[in-house]
């Protein structure tokens, strides 16, 4: 039998940590973190949600009718949250992350690692969260939490799974147990929660980012009255452009076939709970975009992805077909019936990449039958 590793006493969690973030998933990396015994500060943009967690022990804006346990500390003063942290997770949209960091810097105990929770690339500069938290924090360990998980599951104790990602230097290579992503996940860690370690950051980040637009794709389809069929296809070959994009930044292929890639994007694309499903559905459906959610300015992190993704995978010369097709019919005014049909009759090419072929579909002119189905 394979000996297990003793833990070692570096390998202590952090007791002292930073949420920077109160919506749904944020508070519920903070019920996590304050059910296992951990003292947590959570920041709220809003002092009025600081304040209304702090007086009812609940986040009635984004997990309402769920108790919060003991442990938490809501707060809206960054100072505050940051004081005396360990560790900071931050929940924050990728789109804010920037301003985020530069909000925080002045306030972060020195060298102490941020974990990032949001999911994408940076618009216009193509960098990934990891990359623009370096910029913005130097000489803090950077790394990312991923993984299939809806937040109020989580939240309620569902039992869940995800990564902890950090890049290891050659001291974490020489006492893992006490590297920044092994702390973190002894901090996480508890009955119904279950980390995994991971030090190919660069994989996870591609998983978490493109597997919001692969999702969005899943649900322009299934709200267009395809099934599971299309829906399996979509998700089979989306991780395949997930592999292919993280393998050219410097990731590993095996890293999109663990929970941060192929376990999130199963989940994503499996379930209207997700906003970037939601959204493809009711576009499937023949919604016009200003329509969707019944009107409200909802954020959808895919949307968002599908431009920065696709000018990155163009930037570096990698294709991804299926991105492209939601990027055309998101934000270049394509029509979706359309623009999947020509994804289905593309030249037909080999799996095994080892084997180079391509051949012209048989009957790529005839379109797919949108709204002429049995």
């Amino acid at each position: 039998m394979k000996d297990t590793l003793k833990p070692d006493p570096a390998s202590l969690p952090f007791t002292r940590i930073a949420v920077l973030g109160a919506g749904s998933w944020g508070t519920a990396l903070a019920s996590v973190l304050a059910r296992n015994g951990h003292a947590v500060r959570l920041w709220a943009r809003r002092a009025e949600l600081a304040a209304q967690i702090s007086a009812t022990g609940e986040n009635a804006d984004y997990l309402p009718g769920i108790a919060l346990p003991p442990g938490i500390a809501a707060t809206a003063q960054l100072a505050e949250a940051l004081a005396g942290a360990e560790a900071v997770l931050m929940v924050t949209p990728s789109a804010t992350l920037r301003a985020m960091c530069r909000a925080a810097a002045p306030h972060l105990p020195a060298g102490i690692p941020i974990a990032l929770c949001a999911k994408g690339i940076e618009r216009g500069t193509g960098l990934l969260l990891s990359e623009v938290a370096a910029e913005e924090l130097p000489g803090h360990p950077i790394g990312a939490v991923s993984g299939p998980t809806f937040a109020r599951e989580t939240a309620l104790g569902h039992p869940t799974a995800a990564t902890v990602a950090f890049p290891f230097t050659y001291a974490d290579r020489l006492t893992p147990t006490a590297s920044p992503a092994a702390r973190l996940a002894m901090s996480l860690g508890g009955r119904a929660f279950r980390p995994y370690v991971s030090d190919d950051l660069v994989g996870v980040e591609v998983g978490g980012a493109v597997k919001n637009v692969i999702a969005i794709a899943c649900g322009m389809m299934s709200g267009a009255g395809f099934a599971e069929n299309t829906r399996a296809a979509l998700i089979a070959r989306g991780m395949d452009e997930m592999k292919a994009l993280a393998e050219a930044l410097g990731g590993r292929r095996e890293t999109v076939t663990g929970l941060s890639g192929a376990g999130d994007l199963t989940l994503t694309c499996s379930s209207a709970t997700s906003r970037n499903m939601s959204l493809g559905m009711q576009l499937g459906r023949g919604l016009p975009r200003a329509a969707c959610f019944e009107g409200r300015p909802v954020v959808v992190e895919g949307e968002i992805n599908a431009i920065s993704v696709i000018d990155l995978a163009r930037k570096i010369g990698v294709a991804l077909p299926i991105c492209e097709t939601v990027h055309a019919v998101l934000h270049e005014n394509a029509d979706l019936a359309r623009s999947f049909s020509d994804l289905w009759t593309r030249p037909i090419e080999a799996e095994p990449r080892a084997l180079a072929l391509s051949l012209d579909h048989p009957d790529h002119a005839t379109p797919l039958p949108f709204g002429d189905r049995p």
